[in-house]
Parts: structure tokens; sequence; C-alpha cells
């Protein structure tokens, strides 16, 4: 049912999901058992109508006057989103980002599990960082099976982000978190999430711009 209902969800919708269960959680916490499409719209100023569409989804109706019970709903959402299953990742590009996500203990929080990190600097290569081993980024293929990973997560440079999502599609992981601006090409398959920071950075100073 569920896997059915991810191929129908447009994926703005399924973006707005995480700021749902942020807040649902936050309810859940102060003891809150329920919560209105109203109630939510008001604390995350996204429209009531839009909310009660995006959670149709999840195959979840509120009780009149009531609205949705906070723990199912935290609970649904957890388990829809993919963030009550553990998805194991390594980190290819050990710089300042990426040893800034190994070390990030609340993506655990999100389902995703970092174990390991491979680079090409012989400095890193054979230490650790948070308790996790750094390799060198040629044995990725034959690493990849043992660590049991199925994400890869690019924070390399951009002229080398092609090349790298090259040698985790050879690997056979079934995902590539992107953290480049560069639009990596891959098979059909092959999950690709683009998280450019760039991208944000530009939109928030053009706005800013606007403002004046």
């Amino acid at each position: 049912m569920i896997n059915r209902l991810r191929e129908l969800i447009p994926e703005p919708a399924l973006r707005r999901l995480p700021w749902y269960l942020a807040y649902v959680t936050l309810l859940r916490e102060r003891g809150v058992e329920y919560v209105s499409s109203t109630a939510i719209s008001r604390g995350i100023n996204v429209d009531a109508a839009q909310i009660a569409k995006d959670l149709s989804f999840l195959d979840i109706k509120g009780k009149t006057r009531i609205g949705y019970e906070v723990e199912l709903l935290e609970h649904k959402l957890e388990e829809f989103l993919g963030f009550r299953k553990r998805h194991r990742a390594a980190i290819v590009g050990v710089g300042s980002l990426g040893r800034a996500l190994m070390q990030d203990s609340g993506l655990a929080n999100y389902g995703l599990e970092i174990v390991a990190g491979f680079d090409v600097n012989p400095d890193l290569i054979g230490s650790q960082w948070f308790g996790k081993p750094i390799y060198d980024v040629a044995e990725l293929s034959e690493r990849a099976a043992g660590l049991d990973v199925e994400i890869g997560i690019v924070t390399v440079p951009v002229e080398y982000a092609q090349e790298v999502a090259d040698h985790i599609i050879a690997a056979g992981l079934k995902a590539i978190w992107n953290f480049t601006p560069y639009r990596i090409q891959a098979p059909e398959g092959i999950v690709i999430s683009n998280t450019s920071i760039y991208a944000h950075l530009a939109v928030m100073y053009n706005r800013m711009l606007s403002e004046k």
C-alpha cells in the first residue's frame, strides 16, 4: 500500500512532508494529542487545504472537529518517508563538508547511517573520522558490499562529480546524494537527489535584492 502511494505523490508534496513531521514531533513532545490541518497551517505557514491534500497520500484521515492523532500521524510520516528504516551510506570526498556530514549524529534520526568515507588524499586514507574509517576511493567497488552501503554521498569538487558518480554506480550502489552543483548523469534505475547549497544561496540572495 505504501509503495503504491509513493508512486502517486507529487515531488513538491513529498518535500513538504518533513515539515509536517518536524511540527507534529514538537507537538507530541509537548503532550498534544490531536492537531488539525488548520493548526498545522498556523504553525508552519502552509495552506491548510494543501496540508490536508498532502496528508491524504498517507492514507490517514483526521477526525471531524478533532483533527489528526499526533502520535499516529508522526508514525505514519516517519514510515512513509523511510525514516524508520536504516539506510547505510558512504561519503565520497572527505573534505570539510564530507567530515561535517560524517560527524552529524542527527542524520540517524532520519534513517541515514554514514558508515565510511572515501577520498584520494593519502593523509586521510587509513585514518578515521568520528570512529568511521576512510578508504581510498579506488577501493569503493571492493568495499561496498562488505560495508552494506546503498547510498553514495558526493561531496567532492565539482570537476570530479561525474567521475565519482561513475565509481558509485560501478560499485552497485542504488542512490546518489549529490552536494555539488554539477548535474550528474546516471543510468535509469539510479536514484539521484541533488542538494545544491549554491542554488539555495542564489535564491536567497536574489530575494534579498528584490526586497530592496
